[in-house]
Order: C-alpha cells, then sequence, then structure tokens
C-alpha cells in the first residue's frame, strides 16, 4: 500500500473537506457572498456537497487503506483536487482571497493536490499489482458503472467547452445562471468523477466496485439535500432542461443505493 505520509495526508485532506463542507452547506446564505468568487447561495450549498461527499471519500479510503480497494476513490480525490486548483489558476484575476472561507478553500485545494503529487509518487515508487480476490463483479454492475460514466462525462464535456450564453447556461439545466469560473469548476467536479468511474469498468473485483459506490455515497446525498434546500428555484414549465440536472442525481441515487443494502459497502474480508 501507498506510504503513511500519503495516507496522513488523506486523513487531513478529510478533516479540511469536512469543516469547509458543513459550514458551506448550512451558512450558504452567508458565506455565498464572500466566497472565493461569485456564488449564488445554491451554488455554494452544491460545492458544499462536493466538500462534504470528499470528506467522506477520503476517510473511507485512508481508514480502509487497501490500494486494491481504494484506489478508484483515490484517483477521484487526486484529480478532483488538481483540476480545481487548475481553474483557480486559469481565473485568477477572478479570485478573491479576502474571507477566511475563501482561504479555507484555497488551502483545502491547495492541501488536496499535495495528496495527489505524494500518491502519484508512491505509486511509481511501489508499482501496486492488480489482484483477484473475493466475488468477482457481473455484467449489471458494469451496466451501472456505464451509464453512470455516459451521465456524467456528458456534463463534463459540456461544462469544459460551454461559453456563456450557450444552451443551458442560462438556468437552462442549473437553475440559475453560472460564470465561466463557476461552470469550469463543475466541469472539473464532473470530469474526475467520470474518469475514476470508467476505470471502474476494467476492474473485476466486486468488493473494489462496492468500495468506490460506497465512498462516493454521500457526495450523491449531499448534492441531492442541496437540491432540495433550493427546489423554489427550479422552473421546470419554462425549462424543462432543469429535469437533467435534477435527474441525473436520483437516475445515480437510487441504483447505487439499492446496490449497497444489497451487496454490502466494498469492505474486503480478511
Amino acid at each position: 500500500m501507498l506510504s503513511n505520509a500519503s495516507r496522513w495526508l488523506t486523513y487531513l485532506t478529510a478533516i479540511l473537506y469536512a469543516i469547509l463542507g458543513i459550514a458551506l452547506f448550512f451558512l450558504s446564505e452567508r458565506l455565498a457572498p464572500v466566497f472565493a468568487w461569485k456564488v449564488t447561495p445554491f451554488m455554494t450549498a452544491t460545492m458544499a456537497g462536493w466538500c462534504i461527499g470528499n470528506a467522506f471519500s477520503a476517510f473511507i479510503s485512508a481508514r480502509r487503506w487497501d490500494w486494491k480497494l481504494v484506489y478508484p476513490a483515490l484517483i477521484y480525490l487526486w484529480m478532483f483536487g488538481v483540476a480545481e486548483l487548475i481553474v483557480l489558476i486559469v481565473f485568477r484575476n477572478k479570485l478573491t482571497l479576502q474571507h477566511p472561507i475563501a482561504w479555507l478553500y484555497f488551502i483545502t485545494i491547495c492541501v488536496n493536490t499535495l495528496t495527489a503529487i505524494v500518491g502519484v509518487y508512491d505509486l511509481f515508487r511501489l508499482k501496486p499489482r492488480s489482484e483477484l480476490f473475493g466475488q468477482q463483479a457481473k455484467g449489471y454492475h458494469y451496466g451501472l458503472i456505464g451509464g453512470f460514466v455516459v451521465i456524467v462525462i456528458g456534463l463534463a464535456i459540456y461544462g469544459l467547452y460551454a461559453q456563456i450564453g450557450d444552451v443551458g447556461t442560462n438556468g437552462g439545466v442549473f437553475p440559475e445562471v453560472m460564470s465561466l469560473f463557476t461552470l469550469r469548476a463543475f466541469a472539473a467536479f464532473y470530469f474526475s468523477l467520470s474518469v475514476s468511474a470508467a476505470i471502474g469498468l476494467r476492474e473485476r473485483n466486486l468488493s473494489t466496485l462496492l468500495n468506490y459506490g460506497f465512498s462516493s455515497y454521500l457526495l450523491v446525498v449531499a448534492i441531492t439535500a442541496a437540491i432540495f434546500v433550493y427546489f423554489h428555484l427550479f422552473d421546470f414549465d419554462n425549462h424543462p432542461g432543469q429535469f437533467i440536472y435534477v435527474g441525473a442525481y436520483f437516475l445515480v441515487g437510487i441504483p447505487l443505493t439499492i446496490t449497497l443494502l444489497r451487496e454490502g459497502t466494498g469492505l474486503r474480508p480478511a
């Protein structure tokens, strides 16, 4: 497995994301005006969902700390930190680091990126090998993962290339108008998710896939909770495309819940 330094950095990443996510979610109205860039309370609550989900994913990964079990979740976390840092660098002229919450976001992303660098270094140094263990995944598991990848990669590609004024950017999918900064930050999140999930399509061990689903579960729940808190912002009659945003989380969350209840969380037997 990777080094203890990598493990403790993953724990630290979990702690920082937990503090950040809880603050942004429960104080979204207050913290939105002083965040690192211009966002609305709903956008703030949604990003809080990312952070809460990342905290859970990082904690589960560091707690179980078996490369063959947690590597898809770690790859997601590493990609998320690096991708979001790139977004901050690209839009640095619009970055406002005045309030402590803005600094906490920036520091958390930097620590996440440092965790990724140390993790990748360990990966190339140790070269862990693939291993078959326990029950093997079945066709319908890959069907669920494939469906998830299709949904998320579509959102990622659109967010990476769309410009302000394009279809869906003015409340057509997300119920509020996004700045290009926010649109790219969302795209980086979806891109990290889609790539890490796509890696699961080549994974044969069921426990590894279940662990990835379990470690990602709070991410889906927290973002869905943000949707319900700000559900009054949605206008499905005039913007039917908003069903895409809401429906995506239900299309992922419901099958994931059923699978985890039926088959477990992927905790590898001794």
